[in-house]
């Protein structure tokens, strides 16, 4: 999975998405979604990686199975919150 981090003074942002999603363009309906290389190429990291960086971020935003799976496994995204679009698993954090 790719990962980046996008840091704003003390906050950050984590974006985080499947390899094999990076520069796609999603399309259904009214939604058009591009998996950037702008937001998303980061490093290329191991989930156990992703679930330890996640777990501390106050602003997620994830695309694919894997890297959602791993918000999910970690207990950030409920199952039944994840968006689909084009085929696609989407999910984003917001902690307060």
């Amino acid at each position: 999975m790719y990962l980046k981090i996008h840091r704003a003074g003390e906050s950050f942002i984590v974006a985080v998405c499947d390899r094999e999603l990076l520069g796609k363009t999603l399309k259904e309906g009214n939604i058009n979604v591009t998996i950037s290389e702008d937001f998303y190429k980061g490093d290329i990291v191991p989930e156990e990686y992703v679930k330890e960086v996640i777990a501390k971020a106050g602003n997620v935003n994830l695309f694919g199975g894997r890297a959602v799976g791993c918000a999910i496994e970690c207990g950030l995204v409920d199952p039944c919150r994840v968006k689909v679009i084009d085929g696609v698993a989407h999910a984003q954090v917001f902690r307060i």
